[in-house]
């Protein structure tokens, strides 16, 4: 799947997200991965750079993104 198509999948999917929350989501998942983390797919981790892999992982739900709250002010 292309960037654009995943992005799509997990919004659509996560309708209380936005793209900021999604990008630092996926910042946070690659930095995981950089540092060692195991990829919860089947995939091999240097046939794909660290940002797709963690887009991945997070639009087919495997890795789940918590600590945004919605603030009413």
């Amino acid at each position: 799947m292309k960037v654009e198509e995943l992005t799509a999948k997990v919004l659509e999917n996560n309708p209380s997200m936005d793209r900021y929350q999604l990008a630092l989501a996926v910042s946070k998942r690659s930095d995981e991965l950089l540092n060692g983390a195991t990829s919860k797919l089947n995939i091999n981790p240097k046939s794909v750079k660290a940002a797709d892999l963690a887009l991945m992982e997070i639009a087919e739900g495997l890795v789940t993104v918590k600590g945004f709250v919605d603030s009413e002010a």
